[in-house]
C-alpha cells in the first residue's frame, strides 16, 4: 500500500483504482502517486490500461472502485481549472483560427476570452509562428494543429499538465521542442504527467515513472531505482584467448571471439581489473555500461509487454 505524501508535495495520488466495463477490467488495482513539481511518465504498450488511469485520475470517468485525489482535492473536477489535459484524441474546430482555438480552449478552464486571445497571440509569437494568428485549423497540417492544442492545453497556466501519448505522430523536430516545452513548464514548478509507449521519451524526461501492463502497475518509482534493478553490463575485450583470468568471468558470460558481455560480478569492477590483470587477460577495451530502462522494462513488465513498445524517439 502506497504511503500518501502529505500536503502540497503530492499532486496526484491513487490507491487501487479499478475500471470495469462489463465483464472487462480494463484496470486492475493502479496505485501511483505524483510529487508535485516532478515529470511523472506512465509507460507501458498501447491497450495496457494508460488512458483509462489517466481518465480516472482526471474525473472524466469514475473508477468502480479505489480512491484518488488530484491536487489535494477528493473530487478530481473541483481542480478541473488548474489542469490542462491534452487528450489522445485531438480535436479542433476546423473553421476556428489558430488564436481563436487556443483562446477557447483556456475559457472552457476559466480564462477569460479577450485574455486568452492575448496569450495566444503571445505564444504564437514567441514559437515564431505570427502567421499562423489568423490561419483556419483546416490549413493546418497535422503537426501543426497538435501544437496548436498543446498551447491551448497551457494558455490558462495549469499547475498541472497532462499528456496523453503527446508525441504520436509528431516528427523527429516537434518531438525534440514538446520535449523542451515540458521542460520549461516543469523548471516553472508545473507538474507533469504523461503517457508513452516510446522508451526513449520517458528514459529522457522523466524523474519518476509507473509501468504499466494488462492494467496493472509492475512498478512505480524513480527512473533510477527501475534501472538500479539490473547488474551494469561489461563489454570485455582481450588479446588472450583463454587463461586463469577467464574464471574471474560469470558463468553466465556470452563470447564472440575476443568480445565478452556478462553482467559486473557483486565485487565491482577493483576485484575483477585486478583478476584479468594478474590472470594475463591482456585488457584491450573494457566498459561498464549501465542498463538503459528499456532492458528495465523488460525485465519488469516482460518480454510480451515490451514487444508492443517503441524503442526510439527524438534525438537530444
Amino acid at each position: 500500500m502506497l504511503q500518501q505524501v502529505q500536503g502540497s508535495d503530492a499532486a496526484v495520488f491513487a490507491e487501487d483504482l479499478v475500471k470495469e466495463f462489463g465483464d472487462k477490467r480494463a484496470v486492475d488495482g493502479v496505485s501511483l502517486q505524483v510529487p508535485a513539481g516532478c515529470i511523472y511518465g506512465i509507460l507501458g504498450p498501447n491497450g495496457a490500461g494508460k488512458t483509462t488511469t489517466i481518465r480516472m485520475l482526471l474525473g472524466i470517468i469514475d473508477p468502480s472502485s479505489g480512491r484518488r485525489t488530484l491536487l489535494g482535492r477528493s473530487a478530481p473536477l473541483d481542480a478541473a481549472r488548474e489542469v490542462g489535459y491534452l487528450p489522445e484524441e485531438r480535436g479542433l474546430y476546423p473553421a476556428m483560427t489558430a488564436r481563436e482555438a487556443i483562446a477557447f480552449m483556456g475559457a472552457l478552464r476559466g480564462l477569460p476570452l479577450k485574455e486568452g486571445r492575448r496569450r495566444a497571440e503571445q505564444m504564437l509569437t514567441d514559437r515564431g509562428l505570427s502567421d499562423w494568428i489568423k490561419r483556419p485549423i483546416r490549413t493546418l497540417s497535422k503537426g501543426m494543429a497538435q501544437t496548436v492544442q498543446l498551447l491551448g492545453t497551457l494558455v490558462h497556466d495549469p499547475r498541472l499538465i497532462v499528456l496523453d501519448e503527446p508525441f504520436s505522430g509528431l516528427d523527429a523536430i516537434n518531438q525534440e521542442k514538446l520535449e523542451a516545452q515540458i521542460r520549461e513548464r516543469a523548471e516553472a514548478g508545473a507538474t507533469i504527467i504523461f503517457s508513452t509507449h516510446v522508451i526513449a521519451h520517458a528514459e529522457r524526461l522523466c524523474e519518476r515513472i509507473a509501468i504499466i501492463a494488462g492494467g496493472k502497475v509492475a512498478f512505480e518509482g524513480a527512473v533510477d531505482e527501475a534501472r538500479g534493478r539490473l547488474r551494469p553490463i561489461v563489454q570485455l575485450t582481450t588479446r588472450a584467448d583463454s587463461g586463469p583470468w577467464q574464471s574471474a568471468l560469470p558463468a553466465s558470460a556470452r563470447r564472440l571471439g575476443k568480445r565478452w558481455t556478462f553482467e559486473l560480478p557483486e565485487g565491482g569492477p577493483e576485484p575483477l581489473l585486478k583478476a584479468l590483470i594478474d590472470g594475463g587477460a591482456g585488457i584491450e577495451t573494457l566498459s561498464i555500461e549501465r542498463p538503459g530502462l528499456h532492458d528495465a522494462f523488460v525485465a519488469i513488465a516482460g518480454e510480451a509487454a515490451a514487444r508492443d513498445m517503441t524503442l526510439g524517439g527524438a534525438p537530444e
